[in-house]
């Protein structure tokens, strides 16, 4: 784990003004996770996942930093994932906005923000919509740049499409993960992706009873819980990012940029850019790949917990 505390200051023109772009927002599925003792003592923190991930993924990061900072930790399903609606648009924008829309119902006041890969992008997208809003900012692997994804997500996407089509339909993990492996050859990743299978019957549950079909025993096959069509054609705008000059758009507080140095997403080209963004950033760098949380858990939970308590609850 190393350490890297960089400042870039420039001029700062004028402050971003967001405006209500009348999208449908989604009521995103969440959990609260609260420390053992309930003595909250900083702001609560807003956990977000990355592309084809969910809530599940982050429950036990999500336990351990409640915890640890004696705070209530929020994971979400952002749209189009885990248990949350369905919504043909999927981009940074509605999915900040399905966050913002959120907190205010729950009255969430001053979190901080943790995402990862699209959930960092979704995280720096809310806090230079709204600065004033948000007490600290940790991106995950991810920069605020337009920068193509891996094509691993385009072949994931073809992998899960061939499961979605398989004649007869798959109805076992095993056989799920035996297609999946013609794709990608890491457990850790197919079974990440596996997570989004869900048990179904043919026709469903009430076509069943219309036909009598319930007094029977029903053949189960798998299915994706996620839309796999809107998700793939929204990859582009996956690579996007929102914002594109850090004169208009500027978060103040503090910044904890994570990244896998074996990853590609932030490259050191890319600091002077998030020190505009982001003026009061550091760099904690993992010695791993994209998938920080996962390949370097108590590295990342103890960087977290020893930057919130010196840099956030300090303030």
């Amino acid at each position: 784990m190393r350490r890297l505390r960089v400042t870039y200051a420039q001029p700062f023109r004028r402050p971003f003004s967001t405006t209500n772009t009348c999208r449908d927002v989604v009521d995103l599925a969440f959990h609260r996770h609260d420390p053992p003792e309930q003595a909250n003592k900083g702001p609560p923190i807003i956990l977000m996942h990355g592309l084809f991930g969910s809530q599940r993924n982050n429950r036990t990061m999500s336990k351990v930093l409640a915890k640890d900072l004696s705070r209530p930790v929020y994971t979400l399903d952002l749209r189009n994932h885990g248990e949350s609606p369905h919504s043909p648009v999927h981009d940074y924008t509605s999915m900040a906005e399905d966050v913002e829309h959120l907190l205010s119902a729950q009255s969430i006041s001053k979190p901080t923000l943790i995402g990862h890969s699209m959930g960092a992008k979704v995280a720096m997208t809310m806090a230079l919509r709204s600065p004033s809003k948000y007490s600290a900012l940790i991106p995950v692997d991810n920069a605020p740049v337009d920068a193509a994804l891996k094509s691993d997500f385009g072949t994931y996407v073809k992998a899960m499409r061939e499961i979605e089509e398989h004649k007869p339909p798959v109805a076992k993990q095993s056989e799920a993960d035996k297609i999946l492996a013609k794709y990608e050859s890491d457990t850790a990743i197919r079974q990440f992706l596996l997570t989004n299978l869900v048990k179904t019957t043919p026709g469903g549950a009430e076509h069943q009873h219309k036909h009598g079909e319930h007094r029977h025993p029903q053949k189960t096959e798998l299915r994706w819980r996620i839309p796999l069509h809107t998700l793939a054609k929204s990859l582009p705008a996956m690579a996007d990012f929102p914002f594109k000059d850090p004169d208009e758009a500027r978060f103040e507080g503090p910044t904890l940029i994570v990244r896998g140095t074996k990853s590609h997403y932030v490259a050191d080209d890319t600091l002077p850019l998030i020190g505009r963004f982001f003026p009061q950033f550091e760099v904690l760098d993992c010695d791993c790949g994209h998938w920080v949380m996962s390949e370097k858990f108590e590295e990342f939970r103890k960087g977290v917990v020893e930057w919130i308590t010196r840099v956030v609850d300090e303030r």
